[in-house]
C-alpha cells in the first residue's frame, strides 16, 4: 500500500478529525473504483486500519471492552462507515 493511503488512516486512528483524513470509502469514490475493484480496495483498507487501530489500542494499554469498543470506532472512522442504529 503506498504511502498516500496509511497516512489518512493513520491521522484517523490517532485522533484527527474526519475532515483531515480521508476514508476507505472517500477514497475508493476518488480512484472512481467500482464493482470487484472497490470490494478488494475497501477489504485491503479495512484490514489495514484494523492493523493500525490494534497498534493504537496496544500504544493506549487499552484492554478488553475499552479495546473492542476504541478499536470498532475507529475503524468504522477510517472505513467511512456510518454507526449502525439500534432498531
Amino acid at each position: 500500500m503506498k504511502i498516500r493511503h496509511v497516512l489518512p488512516l493513520l491521522l484517523l486512528c490517532l485522533g484527527a478529525s474526519a475532515a483531515q483524513a480521508q476514508s476507505c470509502q472517500a477514497a475508493a469514490a476518488e480512484k472512481k473504483l467500482s464493482g470487484a475493484a472497490k470490494t478488494s480496495f475497501l477489504k485491503k483498507c479495512e484490514k489495514d486500519a484494523s492493523a493500525t487501530c490494534n497498534a493504537n489500542a496496544a500504544e493506549k494499554k487499552l484492554a478488553g471492552a475499552a479495546k473492542n469498543s476504541f478499536t470498532k470506532k475507529c475503524v468504522r472512522d477510517a472505513v467511512g462507515e456510518a454507526p449502525a442504529k439500534a432498531p
